[in-house]
């Protein structure tokens, strides 16, 4: 088990720093989408901020997960933009939805892999 964190742990870290980088120096082409999911995308984007603070979260929480320092903070924050993505595709562009399915998953095994962290915290809070 603790081979098996270790691998996706490094597979989700590379994942989320590549597609954070992209948000900033874009050398990935953009997937289409419908366009029920391009108009979600556009007011994100018209917002001017949501997109690189996205970026900039990818890349910290990925660069922590390569780098094995605070790997539960870092999979706690990234969950929340993973979910995020999945729950997009969900309701908005089905079609698209297989990549969030596995980085959910990815990110779903590592917090029950530190799950004893995340208990520690929870007993020191009582």
């Amino acid at each position: 088990m603790e081979k098996a964190t270790k691998i996706i742990r490094l597979v989700l870290g590379g994942m989320i720093t590549v597609l954070g980088l992209n948000g900033f120096i874009p050398f990935m082409p953009t997937p289409s989408v419908n366009e029920e999911m391009g108009v979600f995308l556009g007011a994100l984007g018209a917002t001017g901020y949501m997109f690189p603070m996205i970026s900039l979260i990818k890349i910290v929480s990925g660069i922590l997960l390569l780098l094995n320092r605070w790997v539960p903070l870092a999979l706690v924050v990234l969950f929340t933009i993973l979910a995020n993505a999945l729950l997009a595709h969900l309701f908005l562009d089905p079609a698209g939805i297989g990549m969030a399915i596995v980085a959910v998953a990815l990110n779903g095994f590592l917090i029950l892999g530190y799950k004893e962290k995340y208990l520690e915290l929870a007993a020191k809070n009582k």
